[in-house]
């Protein structure tokens, strides 16, 4: 009787599991029997294990074989258990040391000739391997960049199986025939969902240094609009533009992640987890280090927004955007069952899905952009008598968008429609997003220093209470602020809320804490309603 054992790793949805591969060999009727709650494609796995094993000029043991995958009790899907099957298999039948496969964690396809084609998941998947103390890993050789980026782990990047079995055996390992040169590589296509490139209102949003980034100078006018950008990007604040069609809501929406500052390594770590079990990392690039941008068509359901799916539930478009944007647009078509589920993530940063195999906590720390029309046909606000809608069906459309969502929004913005003059270029262009960035980035860092020790890192995380009582504004500051709350036109949270963006108007134009003028432009871009000051950030010695 022959026995070896290994290790993979389980994915519940961003979070690993490592998983003991066990082989067993019995004398009796050649059978291949696999047991551990294995789903369609794992189970699958058999005939792919057997011809790679057959192809790669080993001998497939004529016994009993029995493959376990343990713990049992957890839900095991996917191809990527291939190479720890064939390498347990091959350890019980002896043709490896089953002494050396015990503390390797192995992650890969196998294909009938033995190639080793790379799957999703492989950064959560090393991660989860190293917090369990495994220190040896080994994964296809495309995605070996991607499992390196895990510190303290020792990557092992193949080919073939052929390769894998002569570096475990100290024999002389094979060279591989190269891909044909100009064609694409098909071992990259695990990595990638079909539907998920260019035009899938899903991705990453450019860098600085990208020549093909959108700027912010392209915005003509919107004065008052892109202050709004600005102290959403410094605070983390949440953002509703309402304005006519063609004003520019879209232009906006896309260029805030690129004022974001770049992603802090763990938050890197973090976004580039998800993306690799969505498949949507790009090739060659392994880690994502700029703020992600998710805009979904208005058709999308909850499941696609929040997550879902068959079986465990995979990241929807909320975790796709963690630490970037989430651009809704057209809010109020959306239907009010999905927009009603962005409730729990605002608030809470993750969301919690709970399916018959099992329960996912995905991460959903996002910056959400909403933009509407202010009534159907979108000529509700222009001069004259263009808009023809019924006041009831104006009031029905802006209805859409429920109280509790829209208390959960810190700014609110009303984008007026371009004039003749702003679009021929007569008046004064707007800033570059470098320019703002800069003064984000500025912002953020007093923010940071600011709640260093306390574990938050942005004015949008900070609760009311907090503010109120470790960090005072200047007194007072907060007196119309109080006086709206007890007319009933804020609400306990939209009260902090307001607090939360003053202190990030006061981080911009380098106050110490906020002051009268900076809770007046607070309340102005909280409530929409003028408050007589001006809807520009003036920083201390730097005048725009």
């Amino acid at each position: 009787m022959g026995f070896a054992r290994t290790c993979s790793v389980a994915l519940v949805g961003v979070e690993g599991v490592v998983v003991e591969v066990q082989a067993d060999l019995e004398p009796g009727v050649a059978a291949f029997t696999l047991v551990g709650l294995p789903d369609k494609s794992l189970t699958e796995s058999r005939d792919r294990v057997r011809a790679a094993v057959v192809n790669s000029g080993a001998e497939w043991p004529q016994k009993k074989l029995t493959v376990g995958l343990s713990p049992a009790s957890v839900p095991k899907g996917g191809s990527g258990f291939d190479l720890a099957v064939a390498c347990a298999v091959l350890g019980a039948a002896e043709r490896i040391d089953p002494r050396v496969l015990t503390d390797i964690v192995m992650i890969g396809e196998l294909g009938l000739d033995g190639r080793v084609r790379p799957v999703r998941g492989v950064l959560p998947a090393v991660l989860a391997a190293a917090d369990a103390g495994y220190e040896q890993v080994v994964v296809p050789e495309c995605t070996a960049a991607e499992a390196s980026l895990v510190p303290g782990v020792s990557v092992l990047g193949v080919r073939s199986l052929r390769q894998l079995i002569a570096v475990l055996t100290d024999e002389p390992v094979p060279m591989e025939e190269p891909d044909e040169t100009g064609r694409p590589d098909p071992m990259l296509a695990g990595l990638c969902v079909p539907g998920t490139g260019v035009g899938a209102g899903l991705g990453v949003g450019g860098a600085l240094d990208d020549a093909h980034t959108l700027d912010l100078s392209d915005v003509v006018g919107q004065m008052s609009a892109r202050t709004a950008v600005e102290v959403a990007a410094a605070g983390a604040h949440h953002l509703f533009l309402q304005g006519p069609p063609g004003a520019g809501k879209t232009m906006l929406a896309e260029r805030l992640p690129a004022i974001l500052p770049r992603l802090s390594r763990e938050d890197s770590l973090e976004v580039t987890a998800v993306h690799s079990v969505a498949g949507m990392l790009p090739p060659g690039k392994p880690l994502v280090d700029v703020a992600p941008y998710c805009a979904p068509h208005h058709s999308a359901t909850m499941q696609s927004l929040v997550g879902g799916g068959q079986g465990l539930a995979r990241p929807g478009a909320v975790s796709l955007a963690h630490r970037g944007v989430l651009f809704l647009d057209e809010a109020p078509e959306f239907s009010s069952q999905a927009l009603d589920s962005l409730r729990q993530p605002l608030e809470s940063g993750h969301v919690v899905i709970a399916r018959s195999a099992g329960v996912v906590r995905l991460p959903a720390k996002f910056l959400m952009v909403l933009a509407a029309n202010p009534c159907p046909c979108g000529r509700h606000t222009l001069l004259g008598d263009g808009c023809e809608c019924p006041s009831s069906v104006i009031r029905r459309y802006q209805a859409r968008l429920s109280g509790p969502l829209l208390d959960r929004v810190d700014l609110k913005v009303e984008v007026e429609a371009v004039t003749r003059s702003e679009l021929a270029g007569y008046g004064t262009r707007g800033e570059s997003t470098r320019t703002v960035a800069d003064r984000v980035r500025a912002a953020r860092e007093r923010a940071a220093a600011r709640l260093s020790g306390t574990g938050w890192r942005t004015n949008s995380e900070v609760p009311g209470h907090t503010l109120r009582t470790r960090w005072p504004a200047a007194p007072g500051a907060l007196d119309a602020a109080e006086l709206d709350l007890e007319r009933g036109f804020l609400t306990a949270r939209g009260l902090d809320r307001v607090l939360r963006v003053a202190w990030t108007v006061a981080d911009l134009a380098g106050h110490d804490r906020p002051s009268a003028q900076d809770v007046a432009l607070a309340l102005q871009l909280r409530t929409g309603i003028s408050r007589g000051v001006p809807m520009v950030i003036e920083p201390i010695g730097v005048p725009r």
